[in-house]
């Protein structure tokens, strides 16, 4: 998503509210109260085969269970750190419910499930509720709208090339990211409604520009580690890397893709391709077309 700054809750310290949860210290902490309390039982809990110490670790392990619930508990009601059904009736205080991606098949053997959107894209559509109430034309409200129109967009980005006029690009999910003409249509219905646009605002909404790229790479890798698992949790970060750099207006830095290379076990990574790095504009986005990956002798 481009075009709109939002807080990006990730990089958020942990709340006062969470508590660092430590068994051993809660275990001394009811030793010392007991002690305190009656001090003659120093000698019996001075032995850890005595039924007073039992009782105690007991005690000690409700109460950071306890306690544990409680972390749980807090952040089921924050943004930032809620999942599933919490995060669910969080976003819908706003007005927010979780997009189908793929419809669920209660015909097929075995009946196939629902897809839903993920966490993560449904957390930032949250943030964006508040923007998507207002009919001033805010780049955040057509944001918001154009990402709720359809399960099927991963990324919008918004920018203004004339007065009057609002240039909406859309990602897709699929394949590479090029949006259907049946999409744009449905963002664009979505996006005209006389409750969101406001009447001075010409819309146009366009498909990204894709700019396919592969990643190539040799690594030569410690002697000992199996070469295969090596390889393998390589390819798996790279591939979790380009996924996250699958949006408008990010860049696909090389800096990240030797990161990405250099897991446990490898010694050198000769990065071939892509040969620099790629950074789309707000209308575009990159899309790695292929990996490939190889061990130096």
């Amino acid at each position: 998503m481009t075009g709109y700054s939002a807080i990006d809750l990730s990089r958020l310290p942990a709340p006062a509210v969470i508590e660092t949860l430590d068994t051993e210290a809660t275990i001394a902490a009811i030793r010392a109260k007991v002690l305190e309390l009656a001090p003659e039982l120093g000698p019996a809990l001075a032995l850890e085969s005595e039924p007073a110490v039992k009782l105690i670790e007991a005690l000690a392990f409700f109460g950071v269970l306890h306690r544990a619930r409680v972390n749980d508990a807090a952040r089921a009601v924050m943004l930032a750190t809620a999942t599933g059904a919490d995060l669910d009736n969080l976003a819908a205080l706003l007005g927010v419910s979780r997009l189908t991606l793929v419809a669920a098949d209660p015909e097929a053997i075995p009946p196939v499930p629902a897809v839903m959107e993920a966490d993560a894209d449904l957390r930032t559509r949250t943030q964006l509720a508040l923007e998507g109430f207002s009919t001033a034309g805010p780049r955040g409200a057509y944001l918001f709208h154009a990402l709720t129109a359809s399960g099927e967009v991963l990324d919008a980005s918004v920018v203004s090339p004339a007065p009057g006029k609002v240039l909406v690009t859309v990602l897709s999910r699929t394949g590479s990211g090029g949006a259907s003409a049946a999409l744009i249509n449905t963002v664009a219905a979505a996006l005209n409604d006389e409750d969101v646009r406001p009447l001075c605002d010409e819309v146009i909404v366009q498909g990204a520009i894709i700019l396919p790229y592969s990643v190539s790479a040799s690594l030569r890798c410690f002697s000992g580690p199996d070469t295969a698992a090596v390889l393998a949790a390589a390819e798996t970060a790279v591939r979790a890397y380009v996924a996250d750099s699958h949006r408008l207006g990010r860049a696909l830095r090389r800096s990240g893709l030797f990161a990405a290379l250099h897991q446990p076990g490898v010694e050198q990574v000769t990065l071939t391709e892509p040969a620099a790095d790629i950074e789309p504009t707000t209308g575009e986005a990159t899309w790695c077309a292929a990996i490939n990956l190889s061990q130096t002798p």
